[in-house]
């Protein structure tokens, strides 16, 4: 009798986990049937399989690696065949007017740099005043008013120093083995903000009510809200996923663009607003219910390697904290050189060794010059810019094997291959993306194709692993 009613109350749950279940198996019945047909189906139906992707579509995956403050000149200015630095360039000393500052080799793990924004950046472009804006607010006889040389890279002005292979040898690796881009230019002639506004939107403003206009100058708000349209809605748009993996920790720079160093520092996390944030305060986002996309760089990790297949979204931005960021800082705060190089190569190496690799697209560059010697006069194209000249990689197994592009390219040249990979060519166009704003222009057009690093007809190379901590290399023969 016992074991009747036992069963009996077993055959109701059943029955009743039935009814619940029964709905949901229809659906995902209904759904099955409506998804393509596998191979094997497909061939048994006599219906050809879908052909592998073609040209730019072997791109599956694109990674936008931005770290902080150098200039192509501070990094690559050396570099065999690249527009390096000049020979005989001596830029003059107002405040010591016997003397003038040549740019020299600077073994310095910790750089001082010099302030980036919009008036320095007029600054040194209309006058060549390198010298005389990291000299503000200094007198004839302060020693960090002195420019460096060769002898002296303490305590003095070191906006004229270049690194090479013994400080980066990493990234002349990938330079030698993958695209170089001697003509990238930061998309804005401003500091942080515009920048990474940039970055992810093709615009930097500031907005009142409904009408926003262009600006580099003003600093975040902390309750700032972003009104225009970035990529990010074009993405979700049309079912392109898209991630911003942030390395939390502290901000790499200040919301001043009056300061070089923030004290105390400021917090950098995947759900607070910030320079290095921007997407949490655009407006779209939140409306398309996006803010979840904005991750820790462990989720990253993670992602990549999500075996069998990438786990990797299609767009992705990678974001550095102070530490590893290669921001030029007092050493009592910031990280070295050293430690930036060995963050870039282990988010590298870690897309080379997982299933991502084989359709991926790498795009590492610096989001502003930091005040470092430039000899470069960037183009204009609109009143945002273009900024001075930054470093740009591209790594890829299509990419060209150590080709130079030396074709004007910005940072809006990777929304624009975006936007032609994913979005069959769709733009950052309030006439025709479906949300009008306020932009003066369509900037992805008016830069060059950074497509034109790639071999997509060649056998994809197999990866190129590197050391994160990789002995010196050897000298570059100086300018």
């Amino acid at each position: 009798m016992h074991g009747t009613a036992s069963t009996a109350a077993w055959v109701g749950v059943a029955r009743r986990a039935l009814r619940t279940l029964m709905p949901l198996l229809v659906t995902a019945l209904a759904a099955a049937c409506a998804l393509p047909a596998a191979p094997a189906a497909l061939a048994a139906s006599g219906e050809e399989e879908a052909p592998p992707p073609t040209g730019i579509h072997k791109i599956q995956h694109v990674v936008m690696i931005m770290q902080e403050n150098r200039s192509f000149d501070s990094y690559f200015g050396t570099y065999p065949g690249a527009d390096g630095i000049p020979a005989g360039v001596c830029i003059p000393d107002e405040l010591h007017p016997s003397t003038c500052a040549a740019p020299y080799h600077n073994p310095e793990q910790r750089n001082k740099g010099a302030l980036h924004n919009v008036n320095a950046a007029a600054g040194v472009l209309n006058e060549g005043a390198w010298i005389r804006e990291a000299q503000k607010g200094c007198t004839a006889k302060t020693p960090r008013c002195f420019p460096c040389d060769e002898k002296r890279t303490h305590e003095c002005i070191d906006v004229m120093g270049y690194h090479d292979a013994r400080e980066i040898p990493n990234y002349w690796r990938y330079a030698e083995n993958y695209a170089l881009d001697d003509h990238l230019f930061a998309a804005s002639a401003g500091q942080s903000l515009p920048a990474h506004l940039y970055a992810v939107s093709g615009w930097s403003a500031v907005c009142k009510k409904t009408r926003c206009v262009t600006s580099l100058g003003p600093n975040k708000p902390k309750d700032a809200e972003y009104t225009w349209t970035d990529l990010t809605y074009l993405l979700h748009r049309f079912g392109v996923s898209w991630r911003y993996y942030i390395f939390e920790g502290r901000e790499p720079d200040c919301d001043s663009s009056e300061e070089l160093e923030c004290v105390p520092p400021k917090k950098l996390s995947a759900t607070t607003n910030g320079i290095w944030n921007p997407l949490h305060a655009f407006t779209d986002v939140m409306e398309d219910d996006q803010l979840s996309n904005i991750q820790s760089i462990e989720h990253f990790y993670e992602a990549a390697h999500q075996a069998p297949e990438c786990g990797l979204p299609n767009v992705s931005w990678v974001i550095p904290n102070f530490l590893v960021s290669e921001h030029p800082n007092d050493k009592r705060l910031g990280g070295t050189i050293a430690q930036g190089q060995a963050y870039v190569t282990s988010v590298i190496n870690s897309i080379m060794r997982s299933p991502c690799w084989g359709s991926t697209a790498i795009f590492l560059s610096w989001d502003d010059w930091g005040g470092f010697y430039d000899h470069v006069t960037p183009p204009h194209i609109d009143e945002g810019g273009l900024g001075i000249r930054v470093p740009g990689l591209v790594i890829s197994p299509y990419a060209k094997t150590g080709v130079i592009d030396h074709q004007t390219l910005s940072h809006d040249s990777y929304l624009r291959f975006i936007e032609d990979d994913f979005l069959g060519g769709q733009r950052l166009d309030p006439k025709t993306d479906g949300r009008p704003d306020d932009r003066p222009d369509v900037r992805e057009d008016q830069v060059g194709s950074i497509a034109e690093d790639f071999d997509f007809a060649q056998e994809p190379r197999a990866p190129l692993i590197l050391s994160p901590n990789p002995p010196p290399g050897p000298a570059s023969n100086a300018p």
